[in-house]
């Protein structure tokens, strides 16, 4: 049964969990974390992680492995990923939303240089004199793809692309694009999630409300109460924000979850964008339901039956 690599993309709330563990399951595969924010071991319920009983029914890797106060990269990510495909002779299923990880298995990710301090110290600099719009206009200058893909309000990420580009006179997409992919061509089975819109909304919407009652908001209480760094990537993942604002008084606990439900249907739509414009040749599920996506996944994948 060739290839024994799958991977499973899709926005928050597309249902990736689910289909992963059925896959694996099906085949005796391990799961690999391709989430950024699941990496994170302070926020299970806030980047819905899977539970204990989940994690039971197959083996699941680099979830909840890093503390909060560590800040991993792309780089390191795939390192990770990298030893583990090294070491299993299991089949491996790759399971996320965070499309530069794909990308980086897939299309590869080469070592940038390490960037002097003064360089960075330099770029941070820049970002508090000029502010996130005019520092973003600069970038696209430098290196266009990156200024279009950072998200708002990414200060690390917009800084990050700015000291590269200015310490190596490359650009960090196209250092990004030159390195060789952790995976070749017809050695894994790609596949994204892409129900339909308002169906995924919703899904967003519902699951905020649950992990409000599951403990959402005493996970960011305590994360914040460790006063770390702001811009580590944990403290911006979608949630916390919005969920401080109530719990420094600032927003009742309604306006809180409205705020973090708006911007989660944001962050989803954001992925279905990147979705679109970097994985326009992956297969697409387009159904909603656990039974109707397994059910149309193996339609694409004629190795495995319904079983």
């Amino acid at each position: 049964m060739e290839p024994r690599i799958w991977l499973i993309a899709g926005p928050t709330a597309s249902g990736k969990s689910a289909l992963a563990l059925r896959l694996a399951k099906a085949t005796g595969a391990q799961i690999v974390n391709a989430d950024s924010m699941q990496l994170y071991r302070d926020l299970h319920v806030l980047t819905a992680r899977p539970s204990p009983e989940e994690e039971a029914e197959a083996p699941h890797r680099l979830f909840g492995t890093v503390d909060a106060a560590e800040g991993w990269s792309v780089g390191r990510w795939l390192r990770a990923a990298s030893e583990i495909m090294e070491s299993e002779s299991a089949p491996l299923v790759f399971v996320g939303g965070t499309g530069l990880y794909f990308r980086a298995l897939t299309q590869g990710l080469a070592e940038v240089p390490a960037i002097p301090a003064e360089a960075r110290a330099a770029a941070e600099a820049d970002y508090e004199r000029l502010g996130e719009a005019a520092f973003r206009a600069r970038l696209a200058e430098r290196d266009p793809p990156a200024a279009a893909r950072i998200a708002a309000n990414d200060r690390q990420r917009l800084v990050r692309a700015w000291e590269v580009a200015e310490a190596t006179g490359t650009a960090l997409s196209d250092w990004q694009a030159s390195g060789q992919p952790a995976l070749a061509p017809g050695a894994y089975v790609p596949l994204a999630l892409e129900p339909p819109r308002e169906a995924l909304y919703a899904r967003c919407d519902a699951r905020l409300e649950a992990m409000v009652s599951q403990g959402a908001i005493d996970e960011v209480a305590a994360l914040i109460a460790r006063d770390l760094d702001p811009d580590l990537p944990a403290m911006k993942a979608v949630g916390v924000r919005e969920f401080a604002a109530y719990v420094h008084g600032q927003a009742t606990r309604a306006e809180a979850l409205a705020a973090a439900q708006r911007e989660t249907r944001r962050y989803a739509k954001r992925q279905l964008t990147w979705m679109r414009g970097q994985m326009a040749d992956w297969p697409r599920l387009t159904d909603e339901g656990h039974d109707n996506q397994w059910r149309q996944f193996i339609a694409l994948d004629p190795r495995l039956t319904a079983g």
